[in-house]
């Protein structure tokens, strides 16, 4: 929110350029640093499934393989990525699954307003159901024309290019649809629930009313 269409757009005209359009705090990242909580878990596609659930329209769950999964209309959204350490890499290409996609497939129930993503060892993070729809909102299968590497997500990790990157889980197993707020994994933690880095919204300390549950 508040962005110019420029900063949206992932376009640039060199590094000058993108150093302008670094949100406030930020940092320009040359590589694309390693960083997560836990282990790097081992992709079993046997086992693999990615689940829709909670209040869905038809009051279902739905579920698919990951040959399933990957079989969905692919996309791609060059966009920046901001990580709450201050750094940000700019102008990546990502590609995969809009989350739109998901919800037209499995649509959510008229009352929903927010979901939970849901990754492997039952990490989390909560999004508005508006930022989630986002038409830049991606389940990332690549970067860059290359499929991810474990340690950055493979072989599926959320992009919200608008939002804080810890926002976009990697190793993703699913969307928790739901019909009110709930803290994801690090919102629990003290991160700020929304998590727009445009509005430098690192900590739950930072947060206005409205902007979340209670801790």
């Amino acid at each position: 929110m508040g962005q110019p269409a420029e900063r949206e757009s992932g376009e640039r005209t060199g590094e000058g350029a993108a150093r302008l359009e670094l949100p406030p705090g930020q940092r320009l990242q040359r590589g694309w640093p390693v960083t997560h909580y836990g282990p790097v878990p081992k992709f079993r596609p046997e086992r693999w499934e990615f689940r829709v659930f909670g209040a869905t329209a038809d009051g279902e769950k739905h579920c698919w393989t990951h040959e399933e999964f990957t079989a969905l209309p692919y996309t791609t959204v060059v966009a920046d990525l901001h990580c709450v350490t201050k750094f940000s890499m700019v102008g990546a290409e990502w590609g995969g699954i809009p989350a739109r996609t998901i919800l037209e497939i499995a649509p959510p129930a008229p009352d929903v307003t927010h979901v939970m993503v849901w990754a492997e060892y039952g990490y989390s993070a909560n999004l508005r159901l508006s930022d989630f729809a986002s038409e830049r909102t991606l389940f990332a299968t690549h970067k860059d024309g290359e499929l991810l590497t474990a340690e950055h997500g493979f072989p599926l990790r959320l992009i919200v290019p608008h939002l804080y990157a810890w926002k976009g889980p990697k190793w993703v197993r699913g969307v928790e649809y739901m019909t009110a707020d709930r803290r994801g994994f690090w919102e629990e933690r003290g991160y700020h629930n929304i998590g727009d880095p445009w509005k430098e919204q690192r900590y739950s300390y930072q947060e206005e009313p409205g902007d979340g549950p209670e801790l």
